[in-house]
């Protein structure tokens, strides 16, 4: 008896294929839509992940604050050298710890140059990043103290000064200052906030006393020990900062500290509502292609009056009658699901592609939004085929 019916129902949707299709293009887009936006926003969630992450994994960068300081008065004072010392020496579970000062200047070898950020940091820098060399080495202890002119360069500079040979042991022109290559890293991907290979770096001591031409740190960068909680060490530093600035406990933090985990997780959570959100949105597509199906279904019934009537007349349950109709827009609704998400599957691909995003798929919401789309083919579907049931076999034979 199903069978049967599955069969009939079919052979109907394949004698009107257009229409079949029209009808269910509303369903076809609802589905894609929704796939499409969650494949996307898995993406950027990803994305967003692996770009806090080339920040270094339980890592905390120290700030001070923007805007005026304490009394509305002066700016906050940046940190200096004894900040760093005592972090290093006071806090538990704390791993590295590296000021930081950056500035910038025309980088100029032989006829080529090439702007860049200059960095001025110390050797903990590169394990707090997780920075690894393609080749040469770190700054020794004598470059570090002495404030040596050398450098450790990223894949961007190597590529457009040095295109012609190994950069290690070679000279280049940082502004007015000669520079000695020291070192190359290797190619960082570049999907987080700033080329990570468009920097040169060199010894802290050396950028504050010919670039910036002061003392003062603007950054430190924190990494913790496995194992110890990143939110600990941070009210521990935050205790032993507020004392060494002299702030009463009235008086708020003039400092920021970042959290790189807790900041991947609120801007992935945050992400993700969007996403469910703009999915939402998408869905209301899904409910009109149901509208679109129950009108056309309607329209079938009343083409089909005269054929509903002979199948009652020779013994054909209302039943039987409502279940093929139902079974109909079951059908559609399932195809136009199955289309959407094979046209929403490499819609995502190249989307990803363009957009330069992590392709995640998810087959989670492909189920999903087919069950959906078969619901939505029930739901529809239902008053038509009662409608058909309900007929009175000899007004439906008289029926022209």
């Amino acid at each position: 008896m199903l069978y049967t019916t599955i069969i009939l129902s079919l052979r109907e949707i394949a004698r009107h294929k257009l229409r079949s299709f029209l009808t269910t293009l509303g369903i076809i887009i609802g589905v894609f839509a929704v796939i499409t936006m969650v494949t996307l926003g898995n993406g950027i969630s990803a994305s967003v992940q692996e770009s806090i992450s080339s920040l270094g994994t339980n890592t905390l960068t120290i700030f001070p604050s923007s805007g005026t300081g304490r009394g509305g008065g002066a700016p906050p004072p940046p940190f200096e050298q004894d900040d760093v010392d005592a972090i290093r020496e006071q806090i538990g579970g704390v791993k590295t710890v590296a000021g930081q000062v950056t500035s910038s200047a025309l980088a100029v070898r032989n006829a080529q140059n090439w702007t860049t950020t200059i960095t001025g940091t110390s050797n903990d820098y590169f394990e707090s990043q997780s920075l690894k060399f393609a080749s040469g080495r770190p700054f020794t202890a004598a470059e570090e103290t002495a404030g040596k002119a050398v450098c450790i360069i990223g894949d961007t500079i190597r590529e457009n000064l040095f295109s012609d040979g190994d950069a290690t042991g070679q000279r280049f022109r940082l502004g007015d200052v000669s520079c000695e290559v020291i070192g190359v890293l290797e190619k960082q991907d570049n999907s987080g906030f700033n080329d990570p290979n468009n920097t040169v770096i060199m010894p802290i001591k050396a950028v504050q006393r010919r670039f910036t031409g002061n003392q003062q740190i603007r950054a430190m960068i924190v990494s913790v020990q496995d194992g110890f909680d990143t939110g600990s060490v941070q009210k521990s530093i935050t205790a032993l900062l507020r004392e060494r600035r002299h702030l009463a406990g009235g008086q708020p933090d003039d400092f920021r500290i970042f959290d790189s985990a807790q900041f991947a997780a609120t801007l992935t959570q945050q992400t993700q509502q969007m996403t469910m959100f703009v999915a939402a949105i998408a869905a209301v597509s899904l409910v009109v292609g149901g509208i679109g199906i129950m009108n056309i279904m309607l329209v079938s019934v009343t083409e089909r009056t005269r054929e509903i009537g002979i199948r009652l007349a020779i013994g054909a349950l209302g039943g039987e009658v409502l279940l093929q109709f139902l079974v109909e827009a079951v059908a559609l609704s399932c195809l136009g699901g199955l289309i959407g998400i094979v046209v929403a599957f490499f819609a995502s691909w190249g989307a990803s592609s363009a957009l330069k995003l992590p392709f995640v798929f998810d087959p989670s919401i492909n189920i999903l939004s087919f069950a959906i789309s078969a619901l939505i083919g029930v739901v529809f579907g239902y008053f038509p085929a009662r409608r058909a049931a309900k007929l009175n076999p000899i007004d439906a034979l008289r029926h022209e």
